[in-house]
């Protein structure tokens, strides 16, 4: 089943990411917000722990989200299962996500819910968490393989969906996440994994996914001790197996491990959409199906041969601005799904900002979303704001 409610304007959408605690308490941030020229803000309705600085509030300037929480209004008795904790910081608000949506409403801007799906550290069960080939736990790392995951997901959505008039979802980490984005404090930069050792330790080979890669013909005793004895060459010995999961596992284990992933996904996606008809669905993805994290590593043209219901992909144009565009451009060759390009105006020098927006465009974006608005400076904010001049057909 496939959704079709993505219409974008003449000029293209532009919007900005924003926290309810930036906009819950500060009578002034929704004016604030629109007079960055955008239309849309998106807003976190289910979100990760965070430590973010909050420079335009009139009451506090650090806010600590110590773990995982919904911010939309909690139903105890609609969560049979996993449910999300209330958050208790930023703002004394019992429903700060409504809060956010009315308030922006009010000055005319469309606002989008932020959901963070499978990345929480304070439901991460070992049961239900990614694990790696030597058994190891990832607590941040929710696995959507597990059925109690899939309902947690689903249950977000659901209840947003039916709380809130939003016209539109953004999902982050519908996927699975690995090795990396854990949250805590790191210390494994100094022994030198390369980007495919970072891969192998996030293959997830818990119960779930080991039965459906056995399922899918894999010997998965054999697979462990190859992903381990890549890993241990590699750590111990700085021997780099290959560049690619291809290269260290042979083609086809890395098919049937992307394929898995893809069936998953795409079949949450599925029941996503049902819970959330008349709703776009925007996912955060990338087309490279090694990527773990935020971003669903799934090849684009994968995902639309198993008629995954999205209405839009979100690609991340952070860093160099090389590569942005042409993650664009391939990424339009590929599919036909509207892109939207994922824009972060915290990093390198903002007077550049409006150029990348500019050749983003050119490639194939046809909408924006600006990260971040509650964490910009006056410089970068500016830069926003000259972007958003642009105008994207």
């Amino acid at each position: 089943m496939t959704v079709a409610h993505f219409s974008p304007p003449a000029k293209g959408r532009h919007g900005a990411f924003a926290y309810t605690w930036d906009i819950v308490g500060d009578p002034a941030a929704p004016a604030r917000l629109a007079g960055l020229g955008v239309d849309t803000v998106t807003v976190q309705a289910a979100y990760h722990s965070v430590r973010a600085i909050t420079p335009w509030h009139p009451r506090h300037r650090i806010v600590h989200a110590t773990h995982a929480a919904g911010y939309f209004r909690l139903r105890p008795e609609r969560w049979p299962g996993l449910r999300p904790p209330a958050p208790s910081w930023g703002v004394e608000d019992p429903d700060p996500f409504g809060s956010a949506v009315a308030a922006l409403a009010a000055e005319g801007l469309r606002v989008e819910a932020w959901l963070v799906l499978t990345h929480s550290s304070i439901l991460g069960a070992a049961d239900l968490t990614v694990r790696n080939a030597y058994g190891e736990a990832y607590p941040h790392a929710l696995c959507p393989a597990r059925p109690a995951v899939r309902d947690y997901a689903l249950g977000l959505v659901r209840e947003v969906c039916e709380q809130y008039d939003v016209p539109a979802l953004m999902l982050e980490a519908c996927g699975w996440l690995g090795f990396d984005h854990g949250g805590a404090h790191e210390k494994t930069s100094g022994a030198d994994l390369s980007p495919c050792g970072r891969a192998l330790l996030s293959i997830c080979l818990c119960d779930a996914c080991t039965v459906a890669l056995a399922d899918r013909g894999l010997d998965v005793e054999a697979l462990i001790r190859n992903v381990r004895s890549a890993i241990d060459l590699e750590l111990q010995q700085g021997v780099r197996s290959g560049d690619s999961l291809a290269d260290v596992l042979g083609a086809d284990r890395a098919k049937a491990l992307y394929d898995h992933r893809a069936t998953v996904v795409a079949s949450l996606l599925a029941e996503i959409s049902t819970i959330a008809c008349g709703h776009e669905l925007l996912v955060m993805a990338t087309d490279d199906p090694q990527v773990t994290g935020p971003d669903v590593g799934v090849d684009f043209v994968g995902m639309a041969a198993l008629r995954a219901p999205v209405d839009a992909y979100v690609l991340k144009c952070w860093g160099e601005e090389e590569p942005a565009v042409a993650r664009i451009k391939a990424a339009a060759a590929r599919t036909d799904m509207p892109l939207v390009a994922n824009v972060t105006v915290l990093e390198g020098r903002p007077r550049d900002v409006p150029s990348l927006v500019g050749r983003l465009v050119a490639a194939g974006a046809s909408e924006l979303r600006y990260y971040h608005a509650g964490l910009a400076s006056p410089a970068r904010l500016a830069a926003l704001r000259s972007a958003v001049c642009l105008e994207v057909v």
